[in-house]
């Protein structure tokens, strides 16, 4: 009987140790994951602003230079593609949101391999595209401070961005919030203040320029390079949109993300139509496309030409906000991917850490020691940023191809009707695809692009081979990845 007693009191006290150990578990398991603090303002500005930034402000004097005014045209279609992916991403994410988000994607409908890729070349695409923002950023402030070396504004930026993306997801959420409302109230200024002007004339200081909207055709053509500029522009007009799929990374930490992707993925027409087609056709009425240097944002070069200094400073101040703002949401993003695939066991355990405020500290350090290689490529290569936007547009375009296919794979295994479905599908998708497919390609044949595309086709061998060798064969970590779900 004394025996019996003994076992079954045991029980209780097997059930309450065990309770306890899940009770550990949950809280260890809390600990590691983000937490909701992205509102639908936030997300509603990350998206908008995600479209605004070093590529417009300061790669569309590249486009323009390569292609003239058809590169508005190179826009739209490049444009739609990319609405296309934004729409398979955001199906995709509401029904899963999730931290890593298209990384999950592509491991869940393409296999682990897959996953493991996507992520690391997003990461990189990021890590990039950061590179390209500091290096504008420094070329911005030389219009101030023309004898001070880049390095030391570089530094400077690192640090402020590293103190952002440290604190509260919310912190970083303002922050873009603040910084997306200055660029998008300068652009619209400069609209109509350049619609003013070409109503009205004006003559450009220096030369007997007269803004017009006939500079879009007789400078040589809408096509003024031919169909050979049209094709080598889309290296550039593509780097531009780099960063747009930051939104599905934000649904892993928005409050409500079933209202607020959609809403902030369906802006995108209105957005490239307004900030990148509209703006350089008034940029390019005002100046003639040939007189666009590219040593200065154009947006800077065409007030000084209209003999409104002030106006260049004051547009200056916008596009060095740009560029901080872009850098920042590379940091934010690359950080979540890198702590998504953490969780899955595909990078470091050491990512998977994340601070008390909710954020994934490790990653966003590991993302300053990598831009310290900015500081090296703005010393050593004189023509650093074409170098580094055609590395990250490879990347760019690679994830792309990525996500459409992941979304292809999970529209053939769901069989009930989405919350968000894809329109036009499947033929839309296709098209998407194969446009995505035909931008690699371009790679091959412009002599500015050879070395992006050798560098990001080792890249993929050597993922290959570091997941041949390393992952194969092993499963992923459910438990972290279930952590990884704020």
């Amino acid at each position: 009987m004394a025996e019996k007693s003994r076992l079954t009191g045991d029980r209780p006290a097997q059930r309450q140790g065990s309770s306890l150990a899940q009770t550990e578990a949950q809280h260890m398991a809390e600990h590691r994951a983000l937490k909701r603090g992205l509102t639908l303002r936030h997300v509603l500005f990350i998206a908008l602003g995600s479209a605004i930034g070093t590529g417009l402000f300061y790669g569309s004097a590249s486009a323009i230079q390569l292609a003239g005014p058809s590169v508005l045209l190179a826009y739209v279609i490049g444009g739609a593609a990319v609405f296309m992916v934004m729409r398979a991403m955001g199906e995709m994410a509401l029904a899963h949101p999730v931290a890593g988000s298209f990384s999950e994607y592509a491991t869940l409908y393409l296999g682990r391999g897959a996953g493991f890729v996507t992520g690391w070349t997003f990461a990189l695409e990021m890590a990039f595209v950061a590179i390209a923002d500091v290096t504008a950023f420094a070329t911005y402030m030389k219009l101030w401070f023309p004898t001070t070396p880049s390095w030391v504004w570089i530094s400077s930026l690192i640090l402020v961005i590293l103190a952002i993306n440290l604190s509260k997801v919310k912190a970083f959420g303002e922050t873009e919030f603040w910084m997306t409302l200055i660029k998008v109230a300068a652009i619209i200024a400069m609209i109509a203040g350049g619609v003013i002007l070409l109503i009205f004339g004006a003559t450009m200081t220096g030369g007997d320029i007269q803004p017009s909207v006939t500079n879009l055709w007789d400078e040589g053509g809408f096509f003024p390079h031919g169909i050979t500029g049209f094709l080598a522009c889309f290296t550039v007009v593509m780097f531009a949109f780099g960063g747009v799929e930051t939104v599905g990374i934000a649904a892993g930490e928005t409050e409500n993300p079933k209202v607020s992707i959609p809403k902030a993925i369906n802006t995108l027409p209105v957005r490239i139509l307004l900030f990148y087609i509209l703006t350089l056709a008034v940029i390019m009425s005002l100046y003639p496309w040939h007189e666009i240097s590219g040593e200065t944002s154009p947006f800077v070069q065409i007030f000084e030409g209209l003999g409104i200094p002030a106006a260049a400073h004051i547009l200056n101040v916008v596009v060095v906000t740009a560029a901080v703002s872009a850098m920042n949401a590379d940091f934010y993003a690359a950080g979540r991917m890198l702590y998504g695939l953490a969780q899955r066991g595909m990078a470091p355990k050491s990512f998977n850490k994340v601070a008390k405020n909710g954020t994934p500290f490790m990653t966003v350090i590991c993302m300053g020691v990598v831009m310290v290689v900015g500081v090296l490529v703005n010393i050593f290569f004189e023509n650093a940023f074409m170098l580094v936007a055609a590395v990250a547009t490879f990347a760019t375009v690679m994830v792309w191809v990525m996500i459409l296919l992941a979304h292809i794979a999970f529209k053939k295994k769901t069989s009930h009707p989405t919350d968000f479905p894809v329109p036009g599908w499947p033929f839309a998708s296709y098209l998407a695809l194969a446009f995505m497919v035909f931008a690699v390609v371009l790679f091959a044949f412009f002599e500015d692009t050879q070395l992006a595309l050798i560098a990001g086709l080792v890249w993929c061998l050597l993922l290959a081979v570091v997941y041949a060798v390393f992952l194969r064969g092993k499963k992923d970590d459910a438990a972290g990845a279930e952590a990884a779900r704020p």
